[in-house]
């Protein structure tokens, strides 16, 4: 059982949602006009293939916007930063989380680059195994020992939130420490 503690922006995933939602529609518009007549077979193969494509995008959609970009199980910290599978980490070599700004590399009003606030994530200097992980950098980076989380792609980030993260670390961290003790 995981604790969602950073939840992807749902926004951005549902204007994305927008194209592949036409190209379903496009493409069920073409299969229906095939469908009474036997000699409009193209028609029906472009449906289905522009259908297909677009349901394949929309799944995927949908499981971006249920995947939590951070999460806790039991003693790891789960990151979920586009890679084929969630990374764990542990939760002794997370330090805290700090609030900082970067790239959004989407863009801003009159072509100018917009920035987003990002979410850092600080791990342990001792944990030299963690000092740098591959993850789609549309999502983030995962340099030295910082996890950045592009502010984009996850929820609005402001103090509040980093707070609630850092006070939700403590917290987790004195339960698991009562726990070994027993």
């Amino acid at each position: 059982m995981s604790e969602t503690w950073l939840r992807p922006n749902r926004r951005i995933l549902a204007v994305a949602a927008v194209l592949p939602l036409a190209l379903l529609l496009a493409g069920g518009a073409l299969v229906y006009t095939a469908r009474p007549w036997g000699d409009r077979g193209g028609l029906l193969v472009a449906g289905v293939v522009a259908a297909g494509v677009a349901l394949l995008a929309l799944v995927f959609l949908l499981v971006q916007a249920l995947q939590p970009r951070l999460a806790i199980a039991g003693r790891h910290m789960i990151v979920n930063l586009g890679t084929a599978r969630p990374i764990r980490v542990p939760l002794d070599v997370v330090e805290g989380f700090l609030l900082g700004q970067g790239p959004s590399f989407l863009p801003g009003q009159g072509g100018k680059k917009s920035e987003v606030a990002n979410l850092v994530v600080r791990l342990a200097e001792r944990a030299t195994e963690w000092e740098g992980v591959e993850v789609n950098r549309q999502f983030g980076t995962w340099c030295g020992h910082y996890i950045t989380i592009r502010g984009t792609w996850c929820e609005r980030l402001n103090v509040a939130v980093v707070n609630r993260l850092n006070a939700r670390l403590v917290e987790v961290r004195k339960t698991l420490e009562r726990e070994a003790a027993r």
